[in-house]
C-alpha cells in the first residue's frame, strides 16, 4: 500500500509539473506572437508617414461629455495600437454646426488636465473654433508598463515617430466626423509637442498652419545641453549611435520642407529646456515665410499671451486661409533682449 501511495504521489507530481510547463509554453507563444494589430507588427519607427501602415482605429469610446454654456467637451478613448489607448478631448463652441479645428499638443512631461480646465476651453473655443487635445507617446496617462529607466528622451525615436503617427490618426478621425471642419486645420505645439507638430506637417498636408512654442530640436546641441536631461544619463544620448537614430527626426531638417504652411516660431529666451545654441539653429533653419517672435523671459511671455491671445494667431490664419504664407516678421515682445533678437525689424 505504501509503495502504491508513493507511485500515486509521484504520478500526480509529474502531471503537475507537465501542466506548469504547458502553461508556460503557451504564455511564451502568446508573448512571442504579438496580438493582431499590435505595434510590433504594423508600425515602422523609421518612417513618419503612415503610407503602407496597417494601423487601424477601433471605434472610439465616449468616456464623458460636459455641456456648458459656451462649449461642449467630450472625453473619448481612441486606440489603434495594442496597449496604448489615448484620452482624446474634443471641445466644441456652442452654436456652430461645423467649427474649424485647432489641435493642441503640449510638451513632455504633461497631462490632460488643461483640457478639463474651463478657462482653457473658453479661450480655445472663443470666436468659434474647436479645440482637440491629447498627450504624446510615453507621456501622462500613456506612460505605463515600461521600466522606469525608459522615458521620452531615452526612447526619443519611438516617442516622436509614434506621436506623429498619432497626429495623423487623430486628424483622420476628426475628418470623418460630421460636426467639425478640418479643411483648414491648425496645430499648436509646445516643446516636444512643437517638434511633433513640425514633423507631422511634413507628412500630412491636411495640417495647414502650425504654431510652435520653444520646440525641441538640433539634437546634438539639445541632448548635450538641455537641463531636462539628468547629468548621469546624458552620456547615453550623446553617443553616435543614438544621434544617428534621431537625426532624421530633427526640426532643423524638417522646417525647410514647410513651404506652403503658415508657420510661427515663438522662442522664450530664458527657457532652460532648449539651450540657446539649439534655439539659434532651429531659427536659422526656418524659411523666410516663418514668423518669428522672441520673448526675453517667461514673465514677458505670459503677459503678452494672456487672455487667450496665444491662440489668436492661429485663428487669424484659419480665417484668412485662402492667403499664401507671407514674408516673415521677427517680432519683439515687450522687454525682449535686443541681442537675442538680432536681425529683427
Amino acid at each position: 500500500m505504501r509503495s502504491r501511495n508513493a507511485l500515486l504521489l509521484t504520478t500526480f507530481f509529474l502531471y503537475f509539473l507537465a501542466s506548469i510547463s504547458s502553461c508556460a509554453q503557451a504564455g511564451e507563444k502568446r508573448a512571442a506572437a504579438p496580438e493582431a494589430g499590435s505595434a510590433e507588427e504594423i508600425e515602422d519607427w523609421n518612417s513618419l508617414s503612415l503610407a503602407g501602415s496597417q494601423l487601424r482605429a477601433k471605434p472610439p469610446l465616449l468616456g464623458e461629455k460636459d455641456d456648458l454654456p459656451l462649449f461642449t467637451r467630450e472625453l473619448l478613448r481612441v486606440q489603434w495600437r495594442f496597449g496604448d489607448p489615448i484620452d482624446l478631448y474634443v471641445i466644441r463652441p456652442k452654436g456652430l454646426a461645423k467649427p474649424p479645428v485647432i489641435l493642441y499638443l503640449y510638451t513632455y512631461p504633461s497631462e490632460t488636465d488643461r483640457f478639463r480646465n474651463d478657462h482653457f476651453c473658453i479661450d480655445a473655443t472663443r470666436s468659434g473654433f474647436a479645440a482637440v487635445g491629447f498627450v504624446s507617446a510615453l507621456t501622462g496617462q500613456r506612460y505605463k508598463n515600461r521600466p522606469m529607466k525608459e522615458w521620452f528622451v531615452s526612447e526619443l525615436q519611438e516617442a516622436l515617430v509614434k506621436s506623429v503617427h498619432d497626429v495623423q490618426m487623430v486628424v483622420t478621425y476628426l475628418t470623418a466626423r460630421d460636426d467639425l471642419d478640418t479643411s483648414h486645420l491648425a496645430m499648436f505645439g509646445e516643446g516636444s509637442g512643437g517638434t511633433i507638430a513640425v514633423l507631422s506637417a511634413t507628412v500630412d498636408p491636411r495640417i495647414k498652419t502650425i504654431d510652435l512654442l520653444d520646440p525641441w530640436g538640433d539634437w546634438p546641441d539639445w541632448l548635450a545641453k538641455s537641463e531636462l536631461i539628468p547629468d548621469q544619463e546624458r552620456v547615453n544620448y550623446t553617443k553616435a549611435d543614438f544621434l544617428k537614430k534621431v537625426a532624421p527626426f530633427d526640426p532643423v531638417q524638417s522646417l525647410p520642407q514647410l513651404k506652403t504652411q503658415h508657420v510661427r516660431l515663438q522662442q522664450v529666451m530664458d527657457d532652460p529646456v532648449t539651450p540657446t545654441a539649439a534655439k539659434q539653429r532651429i531659427e536659422a533653419a526656418a524659411l523666410a515665410t516663418v514668423q518669428i517672435v522672441h520673448y526675453e523671459n517667461t514673465g514677458n511671455f505670459f503677459r503678452a499671451v494672456s487672455g487667450g491671445q496665444l491662440f489668436q494667431w492661429m485663428k487669424d490664419q484659419i480665417t484668412q486661409a485662402s492667403l499664401p504664407p507671407g514674408p516673415s516678421r521677427n517680432l519683439q515682445a515687450p522687454g525682449v533682449n535686443q541681442k537675442a533678437s538680432a536681425g529683427s525689424d
